[in-house]
């Protein structure tokens, strides 16, 4: 298994197990086991010592990233000034701009919605105290107690380079050398030029020795170093040349390396970017633009950042090697590199003569200009980027609160809470841009009331034709609901044959309406929905369409329509593949075709598939009390339960028959088996007779029954409600009978069979003042859409293997208009598969993982071998 951190909506971090992509090799297993251990007595340990793992090791992108942040805190202690002389008192702050960076870096992994500069600063505040209370109690010096951790590490010791330009001496640059003599009163470290140190110390050699360590270290791999030391011009201001000045930042590392702190100019600690080919799409301004619009496209030859013309390139390719003074600004001058910038512009000029689709340019910034020249180019080579006019229309498409804001009608008849206005002057730019655009925010916020406020605004539009509404066909009602009460000036027809007074029929004209309504599995076999070209098509639980070669999938990108309109809680269910099949329906080729983004998800850093979707996604969650203040806290926890004599018998009886069937079993009939079984376990696990198929379904038969009773013994007495969900429609009655029991009430059952009328009639009684004290639901069924706020307790009395679904089901209570903490019971059946397979789990939350299975953990346990497979379904303690 391969360790990764998931980043809770509280800033915290746990760890987290899941298979990995291929074999791991022993040394990477025993540093995720270290890791693992480390996490254990706290999460700052772990990140201290992630610091000092090296580079090369094979980690996950996840623990890639959180080793870069723990190596930045490092980085910056060991970079700290007279850090022996503070000691523990020593506050170390991080640089912003640092951090924006990490953060822009960062991959798609479990929580990384939560990840912002607030967090990093919690978890840096958190390694800073950590590093108090270790040094504190180390009774050596800072130095070794980082050489614990790697001997080769050097602290910043007492020496000191400077570098300044000198633009009124003979040479262009000034040097010199100084130590720290202590602090001064102030606190702040007093510098001396080294000259004084030959006095200082003229008597204590040892001393001197020591002051200059650092420097004949670093000395011995510098030739040009070692001659200014020994000349002793290393203890006297210098004039330096801008070829000894190049020679000098360019060993700047090595220096820090040994411990030498070095003062330079902030133009080249800002980086020196050398020669490159700057490609830049979108700098005119155009009303309208659409994925398929045409922008501008402009090349140019760029030399650390600054524009150069055709001759003037050739101009400076005459020059010498090194540090050039071009445009009032030094910069370094590589001949092969400017060279070869030469060439691809001249290349890209020859290729893209004129204007570009402005998918395709997306696309290039997207894989930084990959294959733009033919061929594949270094990344420093050609820099790729939107022009002016376009990044700002994309920027302020990434930060809402910087747009218009968009009017709501006196006909709509709802009032917008503030991040619901901000969701409509988003949907509005993106709507008068023509690009598809993705509402994701977290399941109870609003996302109906958003598009119904944009719908009723586009209505008034003479330009607006007739949209389509692609749904659930358990929403239907809820949308007509939700429609009527908003915007009862819109006019929609329901295309469906449940639709009853709303019902589509043949001799009604579509373009009568502003919006039709359908499901998912009528777009399949509806030829006239297919041949409309709809103002939009928009796509509730969006995540429909996660499986691109799925036959619903491709009808649903087949219809045509001017514009595109996802909303979905989940836009990555299970794999990065589904982000890229909900773009492929939103902005197609924005993402490159499947093979091209597949290989662009395998790199450890994914920042730009995350800049590119960015202006086209937005995503709002629940527990950011910015958001929303008024809705209280869910409580998560697993609930376990005891197998009763009946289930035991049945449980070892069931595994002795799979480990002989399965010896003798292979390739389809293998996953069938394994496959049924999980099945028949789960069944066990909820109650014997559901295993046997029928029965008196006695509660002392069952431990989750029993354990459900005493769940249910507090919300009786408080009058409070339930919400029960299962995945076995079978279950469902005599889990009803069971709970009608012991409440003395009846309450309520949704399966897949229960009609979309009925439905919404079961909704408002459970809704209403009346005490209906459960909803036995099942998770098909009823796992979204539905708003039952009036349950403010949820238990899912066997387990779906996807928690993403399972987070969807516990959001019919978790949403806007709950008033109560809800409490949220996962049924375990202790020593079982099920809470073997509960350690898993959480592989499903990686929403932002590149490494999952499209169809969950079912794949994964078909693919193990027998011995492991037996172990996995035998009870805990139990030879396999």
């Amino acid at each position: 298994m391969e360790l990764d951190f998931i980043l809770l909506a509280n800033q915290h971090l746990q760890t987290d197990w899941r298979k990995p992509s291929k074999r791991l090799g022993k040394a990477q297993e025993e540093l995720q086991q270290k890791t693992n251990t480390h996490f254990d007595l706290s999460p700052q340990e772990a990140l201290f010592h992630l610091a000092f793992v090296d580079e090369f090791s094979q980690l996950s992108s996840n623990l890639h990233f959180w080793r870069r942040f723990a190596l930045y805190f490092v980085e910056t202690l060991r970079m700290t000034p007279s850090l022996e002389e503070f000691r523990d008192k020593q506050v170390i702050a991080p640089d912003q701009t640092q951090l924006s960076k990490l953060i822009d870096s960062a991959p798609f992994f479990s929580g990384s919605e939560y990840l912002n500069s607030d967090c990093l600063e919690f978890h840096w505040q958190a390694l800073n105290n950590y590093f108090s209370d270790k040094i504190k109690k180390f009774k050596g010096s800072c130095s070794e107690f980082f050489q614990q951790f790697n001997p080769d590490i050097h602290l910043i010791g007492k020496i000191y380079f400077h570098l300044v330009e000198n633009k009124k001496g003979a040479s262009p640059f000034a040097f010199m050398a100084t130590y720290s003599a202590g602090l001064n009163d102030q606190g702040t470290v007093r510098h001396r030029p080294l000259s004084y140190a030959l006095t200082e110390y003229e008597k204590d050699q040892e001393k001197l020795i020591e002051l200059l360590s650092t420097v004949q270290n670093a000395a011995e791999e510098s030739p040009y170093l070692k001659t200014v030391l020994e000349s002793g011009e290393l203890f006297y201001p210098l004039g330096l040349s801008p070829e000894d000045c190049f020679t000098f930042l360019s060993e700047i590392p090595l220096y820090e390396a040994q411990g030498i702190q070095c003062r330079v100019p902030n133009w080249w600690r800002s980086g020196q970017k050398g020669a490159s080919l700057n490609v830049s799409f979108g700098e005119k301004k155009k009303s309208l633009v659409g994925i398929e619009s045409l922008i501008d496209f402009h090349a140019s030859i760029h030399l650390d950042g600054l524009e150069l013309t055709l001759e003037e390139a050739q101009e400076i390719l005459k020059s010498s090697q090194g540090l050039s003074f071009i445009k009032g600004k030094w910069v370094t001058v590589d001949h092969d590199k400017l060279s070869k910038a030469l060439q691809n512009w001249q290349d890209a000029n020859e290729l893209m003569d004129g204007d570009l689709r402005l998918g395709d340019a997306l696309r290039l910034v997207l894989s930084n200009g990959d294959n733009l020249l033919g061929a594949t180019v270094a990344d420093e080579e050609v820099e790729v980027s939107c022009g002016t006019w376009l990044n700002e229309v994309l920027e302020k498409m990434r930060s809402p609160e910087l747009l218009k804001e968009a009017k709501v009608h006196k006909d709509f008849q709802a009032t917008l809470r503030p991040y619901q206005q901000l969701g409509l002057n988003w949907l509005t730019v993106l709507d008068s841009l023509q690009f598809g655009a993705c509402l994701a925010d977290d399941m109870g916020l609003g996302k109906t009331v958003q598009v119904i406020a944009l719908l009723n605004g586009l209505r008034r539009k003479k330009t607006s034709s007739t949209s389509l509404l692609v749904v659930p066909a358990s929403l239907i009602h809820n949308w007509a609901g939700e429609l009527l009460k908003f915007a009862p000036k819109i006019k929609f027809a329901i295309a469906h044959p449940g639709g009853g007074d709303f019902l589509l029929g043949k001799d009604e004209n579509i373009e009568d309406f502003n919006l039709i309504i359908t499901t998912y599995g009528l777009v399949k076999r509806d030829k006239r929905l297919k041949e409309q070209l709809w103002h939009y098509v928009i796509l509730d639980e969006a995540q429909a369409i996660k499986n691109a070669g799925t036959a619903q999938t491709k009808a649903v990108k087949a219809l045509q329509s001017k514009n595109r309109l996802a909303l979905t809680g989940t836009p990555i269910e299970n794999s990065l593949g589904d982000l890229w099949s909900l773009f492929d329906f939103l902005n197609p080729g924005l993402l490159g075709n499947k093979k091209e983004f597949t290989r662009l998800a395998k790199s450890k850093d994914l920042s730009r598939i995350r800049q590119v979707i960015s202006p086209y996604i937005l995503r709002r969650l629940k527990t950011d009390k910015s958001i929303i203040v008024d809705l209280p806290d869910k409580v998560e926890i697993n609930s376990f339960a005891e197998l009763s004599k009946e289930q035991l018998v049945h449980y070892k009886s069931e595994v002795d028959k799979l480990r002989e069937a399965i010896a003798d079993s292979e390739g389809i009939q293998r996953k069938g088996l394994v496959l049924s079984s999980l099945m028949k376990f789960k069944q066990i696990c909820n109650h014997p007779d559901q295993f046997l198929g029928g029965g008196p379904y006695k509660t002392t038969e069952s431990g989750k029954f029993q354990r459900l009773m005493e769940i249910c013994e507090t919300i009786k007495e408080k009058r409070e409600k339930v919400l029960v969900f299962t995945q076995f429609k079978e279950i469902t009655e005599e889990l009803a009978k069971f709970m009608e029991s012991y409440f003395g009430h009846s309450g309520l059952v949704l399966h897949g069979s229960i009609s979309v009328k009925k439905r919404k009639e079961m909704v408002a009684r459970f809704q209403s003042d009346e005490y209906v004290p459960f909803f036995i639901l099942s998770i098909k069924a009823g796992g979204t859409g539905l708003n039952l706020t009036a349950a403010n307790h949820v238990v899912h009395f066997d387990r779906w293997w996807n928690p993403a679904v399972e987070n969807q089901a516990t959001d019919r209570a978790f949403r806007i208009g709950q008033k109560k903490n809800v409490m949220v019971h996962k049924f375990v059946c202790k020593g079982t598969i099920e809470e073997k397979i509960s350690t898993m789990l959480e592989d499903k939350q990686k929403i932002s993982d590149e490494v999952l299975s499209s169809s969950g953990e079912a794949a994964f346990i078909t693919e193990m071998e027998n011995d492991e497979l037996i172990e996995l379904f035998s009870l805990s303690g139990e030879p396999s």
